[in-house]
């Protein structure tokens, strides 16, 4: 396999949610610590950034234009040419919760997760969004929320812990989750699960914080391979280029030493790494927001 290369220098914070936008051949992803929204187009080398009014810690391509954003204030909808239009609150904020990972799964639903910002109280929640755009808890009891994604016939869906270091699944039909059960447990020290996304085979790739690099894990949940890349905290993974056979990566230099940072430069870089396996499309979120 090739090696991971950077494409995009940016030093992010927290870089996070990286998602592919088959439109206009480029990823967008977000540093949410900086309250940053980036686009990088690998054809040009093209990179644009906009600001945020908060933590900006999603976005999901919405149909009809522009973006479902998750923010510590509430999920917003997002468009370039106009900003951040405000939708309505998640939780309440004396929580002191923020949305964190989120995925778009085939027929246009919506699901995201909640975290304690102060990474220590269980006060997250896995959250679905309704035909009415209304957030409904479908597990709760989590501080950090991550990895939310699906297999490749809509069956089962796949929700991190990354605090506990396991990977859960549950079987999926109609938007309803049911028949939780472990599905991966990481046993590497100093190393959390992070974001995840799921290939065409339905094979589950697994960014490590801490690890510098990710995991695929198959239907089985066995690790079939570990990518390796030049930055500690890896946080995100998704498929892009034409033929949806380029992973893209987001790292972060969030929580490491100034030792750490020389040794490992690229961190909070963008990367690109060409794979034999392509991945599923971007489903967009089709709700009447």
């Amino acid at each position: 396999m090739p090696e991971p290369l950077c494409v995009w220098d940016l030093k992010a914070t927290l870089g996070e949610g990286p998602i592919w936008s088959a439109e206009e051949q480029a990823v967008w992803f977000v540093d949410i610590k900086s309250h940053k929204v980036h686009r990088f187009h690998p054809a040009s080398g093209e990179t644009t950034s906009f600001d945020a009014p908060d933590q900006v810690t999603f976005l999901a391509p919405r149909a009809g234009g522009g973006f479902v954003a998750g923010l510590k204030s509430g999920l917003h909808h997002f468009h370039p040419d106009i900003g951040f239009t405000f939708l309505g609150e998640i939780e309440p904020p004396e929580l002191n919760n923020r949305p964190n990972d989120a995925t778009v799964d085939g027929e246009g639903r919506l699901w995201f997760g909640t975290m304690d910002d102060g990474e220590e109280a269980p006060s997250g929640a896995l959250y679905r969004l309704d035909e009415a755009g209304r957030p409904i808890a479908e597990d709760t009891g989590i501080c950090i929320t991550n990895g939310p994604c699906v297999s490749p016939d809509g069956q089962t869906f796949y929700h991190t812990d990354t605090l506990e270091k396991v990977i859960w699944a549950y079987d999926m039909e109609g938007g309803a989750l049911s028949n939780k059960r472990l599905f991966f447990k990481l046993e590497l020290e100093n190393a959390w699960p992070d974001g995840s996304v799921v290939d065409a085979d339905g094979y589950i790739w697994t960014a490590l914080w801490g690890g510098s690099g990710a995991l695929r894990i198959s239907p089985e949940g066995e690790v079939v391979d570990r990518i390796t890349l030049p930055a500690i905290n890896v946080t995100k993974p998704c498929f892009g280029g034409p033929d949806l056979k380029t992973v893209y990566f987001t790292t972060a230099r969030k929580g490491l030493s100034d030792d750490q940072l020389a040794a490992f430069p690229l961190c909070g870089g963008l990367f690109a790494l060409p794979v034999a396996v392509a991945g599923q499309p971007q489903y967009e979120v089709r709700l009447d927001l």
